[in-house]
């Protein structure tokens, strides 16, 4: 185990945070605000402890898997500590284990929060909220990798191991090269969200803080009623960007290199909007004595089938209402998920194409046993080495899942309560229903059971092996 090289990145991550950390002081400049001060000695804690980690750069550069798991984890907490720091300092969020859940449910794009009012918080510490949508949404590591090679070529390990999807591949040669294109479409795609935004009549703050959040799909909201309180046009135009940034930013590279026909062929992209298309008309229809036309319905159900599927988490209503068959469908999208390779969350819709195919081909050999079957994807065959990695995630996924639910219900909450809890958590939604509904809060479990919380949205945002090797003993006992 390289830990010089692992405390070396971690050093250079805490660097990367201080200077994020000064963004959000503009902010409170700006509006005056004292908040500004605690992002200023957050910034200055980070600035200290990242120089002292890589004031010396080491001599061994081996860099394997083990590390990149182990690496992308530790520094996901790190950073989550570091984040949390101008909740304490200001005392907005005086409590540790609270100021923690809403940095990790920020960065880990998952948006369920804590605070029953959201609008309390001053300006710089609702856009630091925002902020960290947009830095988590496509990764940390991703983007030090876009600025600086810091393994050279063991790149690959860690954007593997921060990467959402069954497998990450290169779009360039050049891992570094690599990261600075999807950054490059991910920067562009939120600028463009804030420009419609604006042109909607949005002011400059709302806009802002809501195409960081949308980018991530995150869904940290600046009001109290979340979209609520927005024109049919702007929340339109935030339904599409979330559906958006849920696609696999591969289809966006095709785009932009002109090969719309071979963006077009995805197998996952069209199953996605499909997933969407068909849940936003039943729901529409299961709805619409709710609402004074059809077309209010759809409109409504489009949003909230985006919200949830994307894990995104923005609300216009309270769905919490709905009839059991609305609510019942968004249950079911948000383990789902969006795209490999998209900034959402959940199971990711390439998981659900390969096992579905991987099962209809094992029932299939049931009657056939001596017929050859293989399964493709994107018109290419998929390996053993993603079935089985599908397989085990699938099998983590359950067990991690069950296992959470058994510790929340220690709190003797309502089964629909800390089920979609947990389910809103590890797949890094939000909202969930009855008790943690759009409308509600996580602020009234206690301590323990946030903790539980914060290992599912870890978790669920590093698809879970890098948390479970982190967590292993077997790992530290084997210093090779």
């Amino acid at each position: 185990m390289n830990f010089g090289f692992i405390i070396y990145i971690i050093g250079w991550l805490l660097n990367v945070q201080g200077g994020f950390l000064l963004v959000p002081c503009i902010v409170a400049m700006i509006y005056g605000e004292k908040s500004g001060f605690a992002f200023f000695v957050s910034a200055i804690i980070s600035f200290i402890l990242g120089i002292i980690c890589t004031r010396k750069k080491p001599q061994n550069r081996s860099f394997y898997a083990k590390e990149g798991f182990i690496t992308v984890a530790l520094g996901w907490i790190v950073f989550s500590i570091s984040g949390a720091l101008p909740f304490i300092i200001s005392g907005e969020i005086p409590d540790i284990f609270n100021a923690l859940f809403e940095t990790i449910s920020g960065y880990t794009t998952t948006g369920a929060t804590i605070l029953s009012d959201v609008e309390s918080l001053s300006k710089s510490l609702l856009f630091w909220r925002s902020f960290t949508h947009w830095i988590g949404g496509m990764g940390v590591l991703v983007f030090i990798l876009s600025i600086l090679p810091l393994a050279g070529g063991n790149n690959m390990h860690l954007m593997r191991a921060e990467s959402p999807g069954p497998s990450v591949g290169k779009l360039v040669p050049r891992v570094r090269s690599t990261a600075m294109i999807l950054y490059g479409i991910y920067a562009a795609l939120t600028v463009l969200e804030c420009i419609l935004l604006l042109l909607g009549g949005m002011s400059a703050f709302d806009a802002i803080n809501t195409s960081l959040a949308t980018a991530g799909t995150g869904g940290f909201g600046i009001r109290n009623t979340s979209m609520a309180e927005y024109s049919v046009y702007i929340q339109n135009v935030v339904a599409v960007f979330m559906v958006l940034f849920g696609v696999n930013f591969s289809i966006y590279f095709l785009l932009l290199v002109r090969k719309p026909k071979d963006a077009l062929k995805s197998e996952e992209l069209r199953t996605y909007l499909g997933i969407i298309l068909i849940s936003t008309v039943v729901i529409g229809f299961n709805i619409r004595d709710s609402f004074s036309s059809i077309w209010m319905a759809l409109q409504q159900a489009f949003f909230q089938v985006g919200s949830i599927i994307t894990t995104t988490g923005f609300s216009t209503l309270d769905f919490n209402m709905w009839p059991s068959l609305s609510k019942s469908i968004l249950v079911i999208l948000m383990f789902i998920g969006a795209c490999a390779g998209s900034t959402g969350g959940g199971i990711k819709v390439s998981r659900i194409i390969i096992s579905w195919k991987n099962l209809r081909n094992e029932i299939s050999s049931f009657v056939h046993p001596k017929r050859i079957q293989v399964i493709r994807l994107e018109e290419k065959k998929v390996g053993s080495e993603v079935l089985r990695s599908v397989n085990v995630y699938l099998v983590l996924y359950v067990l991690i899942f069950a296992a959470s639910v058994l510790l929340i219900s220690l709190e003797n909450g309502s089964f629909e309560t800390n089920f979609t809890a947990v389910a809103a958590t590890l797949n890094n939604i939000g909202p969930g229903l009855d008790g943690v509904g759009p409308m509600e809060n996580f602020g009234t479990f206690s301590a323990f059971s946030k903790c539980v919380f914060m290992f599912d949205m870890l978790a669920g945002r590093l698809e879970l092996i890098p948390m479970i090797i982190l967590f292993s003993p077997w790992v530290w006992r084997n210093k090779k």
